[in-house]
């Protein structure tokens, strides 16, 4: 027979605190499936560790199965603690960091897709620089759409986020970065591929994909109001496979068509009326309780900038 696991006493060990962030990552993911890539685990080790947590914890945390994920009442109390005590945990780390001197802690970073490339080296560098300075930092870097990297921010899921703000709030401090030239592209295979003088007008009986500056409200001219959109992609690499196929138009970055050596199969078109421009920014949430590592890694950003 196997021993029985020990329920939490008033002491907890390591392993309660390894179960308790794998609980919020689930959480703050949605589910066992989506917190997969962000945990790098399998799902049956992630259902193994919280099955660990209800042992040790004697309480039914959540229901998973066909009918979706969801907290049970204990769940919800247990996530609310769990922030309570991470919380607390990095605001000790933070009055320790300031009182040696010496960072000590976890770093994430939010990072808007596709985002790397050669006008944007002030990110790599600004990594290296920290790098040396807090090598006892871990770093962990995770891939998101761009609102979905505004929404960690503003919920403390990550410390910093590299994204397109799409509108300004309050409780964000901005470092702005480099910018990229968004166009609007067909394919080969579109009617108007071939075609040698293009009008506004002609547009409106072709189909579009929808991507984040297309939402309603979000629009960069008028005339965008008006495009019928047939299809949704706010993710590139998804939008440029549906303009690929020859039966939509769509905005990408100019930057990525040409690093994935599809300017031959890609034509711009409008490019005046339509072009614009995103700013990418470093954006992070005043009065974080990892603000000194925070502060820190925003420090190497501006040196880099004014290298």
């Amino acid at each position: 027979m196997g021993r029985k696991k020990a329920a939490i006493s008033g002491q907890l060990a390591d392993i309660d605190l390894r179960l308790l962030r794998v609980f919020k990552s689930v959480v703050d993911a949605g589910g066992f499936t989506a917190a997969e890539l962000q945990l790098n685990l399998a799902n049956s080790t992630i259902s193994n560790y919280i099955s660990d947590l209800e042992k040790r914890l004697n309480m039914r945390l959540c229901e998973r199965g066909r009918s979706g994920f969801s907290l049970t009442r204990h769940g919800e109390v247990v996530y609310d603690a769990t922030l309570d005590l991470l919380g607390a945990l990095d605001n000790f780390r933070n009055r320790i960091n300031h009182s040696h001197n010496r960072l000590i802690g976890q770093l994430h970073l939010g990072f808007a897709e596709h985002m790397l490339g050669g006008h944007d080296a002030c990110i790599v560098d600004a990594l290296d620089v920290f790098s040396t300075q807090a090598p006892d930092v871990n770093v962990q870097i995770s891939t998101m759409g761009s609102d979905e990297i505004t929404t960690a921010v503003l919920d403390k899921k990550v410390d910093i986020g590299i994204t397109v703000l799409t509108q300004e709030f309050d409780e964000l401090n901005r470092i702005n970065l480099f910018d990229e030239q968004m166009l609007l592209y067909c394919a080969k295979g579109h009617p108007l591929y071939d075609q040698a003088v293009i009008s506004p007008e002609d547009l409106l009986v072709h189909k579009f994909v929808e991507s984040p500056r297309l939402m309603p409200g979000r629009e960069m001219h008028p005339d965008m109001l008006k495009w019928p959109k047939h299809a949704k992609a706010h993710h590139q690499e998804a939008r440029a496979t549906l303009i690929l196929s020859g039966h939509y138009l769509g905005m990408l970055p100019s930057h990525l068509v040409n690093n994935w050596q599809l300017d031959q199969q890609l034509k711009p078109i409008l490019i005046e009326r339509y072009g614009y421009t995103n700013t990418f920014s470093a954006v992070h949430r005043t009065g974080h309780a990892n603000q000194a590592i925070i502060e820190s890694f925003t420090q190497c950003i501006e040196h880099v900038k004014s290298i």
